[in-house]
């Protein structure tokens, strides 16, 4: 763990000329301002950095305006992309008139997460496995306005550009959803992915792979090691932030939006979790189904349970329910399953270790803020184990092949935003334990979506409308 000390010699040890500051907004992007190392010293680690709250979305109100922020020294690294060397690390937000943590910085609501865990007994630490797939696309253009709306993604690699003149045309290009695991040249993308893990390497992170998905035009998955909660979110923060930025320096445009292309898949980002207590791992029971311990078995309950009010958070875009749409492999169905990636809840049988054994929730996907949405699920999964919530049986069958009978029973995921919106309003207690989650940040989440999302989608004309109904 590094201490302000340690950062202060990281940056005269590296010769360090000036230091970038980041936090995160409500919505999950990344903020920053720089200052010279000179502007930089020990005393900022307890009286911090002011900065303008009213200019952050989601945030403070203009008459309230005035916030701190307090560096980790554990976050400190080595810009990667900058020209200046400048040392890169994360704040925590704090109101300078209290001193106490702004309740609605996301991270501090990570942290706070973690401390209800270790409070509650149930177990000390929790470890966290997002799988962030995105896209790297050629050129994207988009624009809406009174009389207009469009956009065009391409990519060299779009199975749509398999006709076009391009002096010339070498083909290799990923069939629709055959994208998954081809070799170089169909994979176009192996040695940007393979510079974008380096640059994760450097900057701290414990990559396992890098491979193509499944979409064509260029879909992407790049896998890191299992960590803890607060840890784990600021890595995706940096993922993202390597992965858009390596993808400039190759003259390409990444995005995590959930679903950019029409009928191939969307980006998820499946979430694997798992307790553990003493050193020891909870979830696992050698006799348990799937050997799970009843443990895992009531956090899954948890999930499950509160799942709608859970996409709210985890997945919290309108985009995001153009890839959660059920009859097709999107794990829209609430049920629990070994194996079976429809399912909302997935048991890997990869290993039959103790320490591996973990669930994985599938419904979320990279546009989410990872502080708030990992922070959410341990949350349900907590009030699960609680109350000794039972999912139910597991569904180990092809739900696809259901009679219409048995598949009506199964519960889906919300089919828009707004319904998942509506869903935390009504199912949000679990998030309130220990002052983890508090009322305000709730409906400033809620408020902010549904007027600048919800309602700006809803007002708009939509361009396959006017394919639709223009001659009418």
């Amino acid at each position: 763990m590094k201490t302000p000390q340690d950062v202060l010699a990281l940056i005269q040890d590296k010769d360090v000329k000036m230091v970038d500051v980041k936090f995160i907004d409500l919505p999950g992007i990344w903020q920053h301002f720089t200052v010279p190392v000179s502007e930089f010293d020990e005393g900022i680690f307890e009286e911090g950095l002011g900065f303008d709250g009213s200019s952050i979305r989601g945030f403070r109100a203009i008459d309230q305006s005035d916030m701190v922020l307090i560096p980790d020294p554990a976050t400190a690294c080595i810009d990667p992309f900058c020209q200046v060397k400048t040392l890169s690390i994360i704040c925590n937000v704090f109101d300078p008139v209290s001193g106490d943590r702004y309740n609605r910085d996301p991270r501090g609501i990570a942290q706070k997460a973690e401390e209800y865990l270790k409070a509650s007994g149930i177990a000390d630490q929790s470890f966290w496995g997002p799988e962030a797939e995105f896209f790297v696309f050629d050129s994207i253009r988009y624009d809406q306005n009174q009389h207009s709306g469009y956009y065009f993604v391409d990519s060299v690699e779009g199975i749509w550009n398999s006709g076009r003149d391009e002096n010339p045309n070498l083909g290799y290009k990923p069939r629709y959803k055959e994208g998954y695991f081809p070799v170089p040249p169909t994979d176009s993308q192996q040695d940007m992915r393979t510079e974008m893990v380096l640059t994760m390497q450097a900057a701290g992170i414990h990559v396992e792979c890098q491979h193509h998905e499944v979409a064509t035009a260029g879909q992407a998955e790049i896998d890191m090691k299992y960590g803890t909660l607060t840890k784990m979110a600021d890595q995706v923060m940096m993922f993202k932030y390597i992965v858009k930025n390596v993808a400039r320096k190759f003259n390409k445009t990444a995005t995590f939006m959930p679903k950019p292309l029409f009928q191939d898949n969307g980006t998820g980002m499946h979430v694997h979790q798992s307790l553990w207590k003493d050193g020891k791992p909870l979830f696992f029971d050698a006799n348990g189904y799937a050997k799970l311990s009843e443990t895992a078995i009531y956090y899954i309950g948890g999930l499950l349970k509160h799942a709608h009010a859970l996409t709210a958070l985890t997945s919290p875009t309108t985009n995001s329910y153009k890839r959660l749409v059920p009859g097709y492999e999107a794990p829209v169905n609430l049920v629990y399953s070994m194996r079976n990636r429809s399912a909302a809840v997935r048991i890997p049988m990869y290993s039959n270790n103790p320490k591996a054994k973990r669930i994985e929730f599938r419904p979320p996907d990279p546009s989410c803020n990872p502080y708030l949405a990992f922070a959410a699920m341990l949350m349900a999964g907590l009030d699960g184990i609680k109350n000794k919530i039972y999912p139910g049986e597991p569904m180990d069958k092809d739900i696809f092949d259901l009679p219409a009978e048995e598949a009506k029973e199964i519960r889906s995921v919300p089919g828009s935003l707004d319904q998942a919106l509506k869903a935390l309003e009504s199912d949000y207690e679990f998030l309130l334990e220990g002052g983890v989650f508090d009322k305000d940040v709730l409906d400033a989440w809620i408020e902010y979506k549904i007027a600048r999302e919800v309602d700006a989608i809803r007002l708009r004309p939509h361009p396959y409308e006017f394919m639709l109904y223009y001659d009418i």
